[in-house]
């Protein structure tokens, strides 16, 4: 089991640079756990991916459905107290502290691409390829 934040979400569905990457993630650890904010911030993806001519409103509604299909079964709860206190203390947004805490609750890896959470949080927090390289979610 690990915890991924939306940008991994977007790279398994929207194909592009790190598709395979994120699909090879899949492969490895496919018990994938989210805070139920990942379906907004995936919704905002899929807008600006629309906007920016990446695909059809229609394409993205299909998008929406397969991510949708696939994990919101996955969604866990996160304390929003404690969101909000480690997003003060890191200086974090409190959408990405919701995927520390979410990680750290469940012991195990968030897996990210947003470098910054890996710097901060180098005991929990991995790339996808540095994840796939150690084969390992053992954070």
């Amino acid at each position: 089991m690990i915890v991924v934040d939306v940008n991994v979400v977007a790279y398994y569905f929207i194909a592009g640079d790190k598709t395979a990457m994120a699909r090879d993630l899949m492969r490895m650890d496919p018990d994938w756990r989210l805070p139920a904010l990942w379906r907004h911030e995936y919704l905002n993806v899929l807008a600006t991916y629309v906007r920016q001519g990446g695909a059809t409103v229609a394409e993205s509604r299909e998008l929406w459905r397969r991510a949708s299909d696939l994990l919101l079964a996955r969604e866990q709860q996160v304390e929003p107290e404690a969101a909000l206190a480690l997003a003060v203390d890191h200086k974090l947004s409190a959408y990405d502290a919701q995927y520390v805490v979410l990680a750290q609750r469940l012991h195990t890896v968030l897996v990210t691409e947003d470098r910054r959470l890996v710097k901060a949080f180098p005991s929990i927090a991995r790339t996808m390829q540095a994840f796939v390289a150690a084969g390992s979610g053992t954070p």
